[in-house]
């Protein structure tokens, strides 16, 4: 059976996209990227346990993350009703629409509808993807029993530890940063890669790599950075105005202004010489 990562992706009918606890810009980038180059190919979802911070916000395409795991199954909970006001709830079809009934108790009132509370939960991806991590407890939401069923593979520029009980193939390659991993893993699988996932592992890359100076920056890692900019990617300025100049002219450090010119200066002048004997 061919285990490579792009026969994993092709055999699957749904993805789940598996970010860390406590996940690092790069590993978000490249999990957003790696969600957006899914996009019409496969039914995905990339999802964090933790809601995501404003350092994340120049990523494209960051309102995407979500906390929930899957949306398979919708949720209806009544806020503030007690659950013992309720006699029994029957369910009917009528006209090809589902319709739900709720009957309180003799007396009592029903819940009202600014009580109604809808949510997804429910995981039908057969595929996990974790990215980033060192152990598998990394990974809170995988004590999930909705995973259960799931195969799962992890990401990563680090191998992962995982627990005896847990089966999880490791994609592994000692690299700049994560955001490179993916990149070569969407190219190498024919993944779709636009302009928006190759800003976003851009980015990656260059915080996962200390702007391409830290540790496992290679060749490799230049030829990828020059494959995402020839992708559409653009390379962004982390926080600040991005300052324009006319073309031609070399900035320069701001010059003081000029001093107001003295009154006297525009009135005659008489000088005084000294004699000479």
């Amino acid at each position: 059976m061919d285990n490579s990562f792009s026969s994993l992706i092709t055999s699957a009918n749904s993805i789940l996209i598996l970010l860390s606890d406590k996940p690092s810009f790069d590993q978000v980038a490249a999990a957003l990227s790696l969600y957006l180059s899914l996009g019409g190919i496969k039914e995905a979802v990339v999802s964090s346990s933790k809601p995501m911070t404003v350092e994340f916000n120049r990523l494209v395409g960051v309102d995407k993350i979500t906390q929930e795991l899957g949306n398979k199954n919708l949720t209806i909970k009544f806020r503030n009703y007690p659950a013992e006001n309720i006699e029994r709830v029957s369910a009917d079809v009528e006209g090809n629409e589902f319709k739900l009934t709720v009957i309180p108790k003799t007396g009592l009132t029903s819940p009202q509808s600014k009580q109604v509370e809808l949510s997804s939960s429910g995981v039908a991806s057969d595929l996990v993807i974790l990215v980033g991590g060192n152990n598998d407890s990394d990974f809170s939401s995988l004590n999930t029993e909705d995973l259960s069923g799931a195969k799962i593979i992890h990401v990563g520029i680090k191998q992962l530890l995982a627990s005896p009980n847990k089966q999880i193939m490791s994609f592994t390659l000692q690299v700049s940063s994560l955001s490179e991993l993916v990149a070569t893993l969407i190219k190498e699988s024919n993944l779709n890669l636009d302009g928006d996932s190759a800003t976003n592992l851009i980015a990656g890359i260059e915080e996962g790599s200390n702007n391409l100076t830290g540790q496992g920056v290679t060749a490799d890692t230049f030829e990828v950075f020059a494959h995402l900019l020839r992708s559409g990617g653009v390379r962004q300025q982390k926080g600040g105005l991005k300052k324009e100049y006319p073309q031609g002219s070399i900035p320069t450090a701001p010059q003081p202004a000029p001093q107001s010119t003295p009154k006297d200066w525009f009135e005659p002048k008489i000088y005084k010489g000294t004699s000479v004997s």
